[in-house]
């Protein structure tokens, strides 16, 4: 895992891979409340590309371009999920935890600042 410190504030880019209302490739009971994708360029520990959630669009993007405000820590996976708002705006870790608790609901993770 990246130290905290060292992504929390940076602006990144992404494309978007799974649109806000559409549904997850493997469980198509899993509909994706937010956009969720990737930051281009930056490895995660799975191998792949760093995965992120999308904060602060109201409908669904192709790409993305914000800042990273929260990360995602899975304790039982290898990867993080890096939360990034579109418009810099702090997102409050409750929202953060609601939203993204449709998929994360399986894992153990704690968010951190």
């Amino acid at each position: 895992m990246r130290p905290v410190q060292s992504v929390v504030g940076k602006t990144v880019k992404g494309v978007v891979d799974r649109p806000m209302g559409s549904r997850h490739p493997s469980w198509p009971d899993l509909r994706y409340p937010v956009n969720y994708g990737y930051v281009e360029g930056i490895f995660a520990g799975d191998g792949e590309e760093q995965d992120a959630y999308v904060f602060g669009a109201d409908g669904p993007l192709e790409t993305f371009e914000g800042k990273v405000i929260a990360v995602w820590h899975r304790t039982d996976d290898a990867e993080d999920k890096w939360i990034v708002s579109l418009d810099g705006r702090d997102v409050s870790d409750e929202e953060i935890l609601r939203t993204i608790r449709f998929q994360e609901r399986f894992f153990r993770g704690v968010l951190l600042r």
